[in-house]
């Protein structure tokens, strides 16, 4: 059984030298505060007469108030911590049963980090591990509602959706990923991005049938192995953690966008100063005037960190 930190009296000695570094260990560092610009946009694209794409950007936030005390106000200074989720979702059936699958996804997301939120703002490796088996489940549940809701109606057999989505919580970033959209890290001029692509050509490129994506025939680029919802048992889900740093951009899309749009000219667009709802409208112009042959989704996040170290 783990000993609990108020039972280690190493910091009552008087010859301990860093009572820093047992306040960090015990109830974390003192984060910086982060600011964050955001945009998002979705566009039925040019070809479709309905969209099947959802978007939605979250804020949680916690704050401490003083009721009685007779300190000054000044030996309270306010206290405020926030936490921001970012998510895609790309519906797949036909008709409007995509556009359900997708907004099932998100609601049902919302639905289940009601009360399921650690105030973690500084996240030891253990808390790491917690957190992507959470978004872990909460794919899965999320899965399984949507096969229930087919189920419930014929009409719907088939139906399902990707889901891309970012929780950041200071500048710790976890990403949770099934199907095809993407999330992308712009930092100091590169873009990186930081999911896969869950298709049929991907899984030929990783045994080796062929050397890359380009070489499959367009249907099994576009052939999902994993999808929430479906007629697939077998869900894989996608986790990825990232440090962030002063003066990154983090992009989530669907494949409306980086189907008509290459990465060079995605970065060649991000690359210049503006804000992220005006990158978003770039991005979802730059799309159109490449076809528009899909519904096009993006949503971006620009961090701002004050003294970053």
């Amino acid at each position: 059984m783990s000993k609990s930190p108020f039972e280690d009296t190493e910091w009552l000695q008087p010859n301990h030298s860093d009572l820093n570094q047992l306040s960090a260990k015990y109830f974390g560092e003192r984060s910086a505060p982060v600011h964050v610009d955001f945009g998002a946009i979705s566009h039925c694209g040019l070809l479709r007469t309905n969209n099947e794409d959802h978007y939605c950007v979250v804020k949680r936030s916690r704050a401490r108030d003083v009721l009685l005390t007779n300190m000054p106000a000044e030996a309270f200074p306010p206290s405020r911590d926030e936490a921001y989720a970012i998510a895609v979702a790309d519906g797949l059936g036909g008709a409007a049963f995509g556009e359900l699958a997708s907004m099932l996804a998100l609601r049902t997301g919302w639905e289940l980090s009601e009360k399921a939120f650690k105030w973690n703002f500084h996240l030891s490796e253990n808390e790491l591990v917690e957190l992507e088996q959470g978004m872990k489940v909460y794919m899965q549940l999320i899965h399984r509602r949507i096969q229930e809701e087919a189920r419930s109606n014929g009409a719907f057999q088939g139906m399902g959706t990707t889901l891309t989505g970012v929780l950041t919580m200071g500048k710790d970033a976890m990403i949770v990923h099934v199907g095809d959209s993407r999330a992308y890290l712009f930092r100091e001029g590169t873009l990186r991005r930081l999911t896969k692509d869950q298709t049929l050509a991907e899984s030929m490129v990783a045994i080796g049938l062929i050397a890359s994506v380009d070489d499959a025939a367009k249907r099994f680029r576009n052939t999902l192995v994993s999808c929430l919802g479906g007629n697939l048992h077998e869900l894989e889900v996608e986790t990825n953690h990232i440090v962030l740093q002063d003066g990154d951009l983090l992009m989530l899309c669907t494949d409306g966008l980086t189907d008509m749009v290459s990465e060079s000219g995605i970065a060649a667009i991000l690359a210049h100063p503006a804000t992220a709802q005006t990158h978003c409208q770039e991005l979802i112009d730059a799309a159109l005037a490449g076809g528009g042959r899909d519904n096009v989704t993006v949503a971006i996040g620009q961090y701002s960190i004050v003294n970053a170290a």
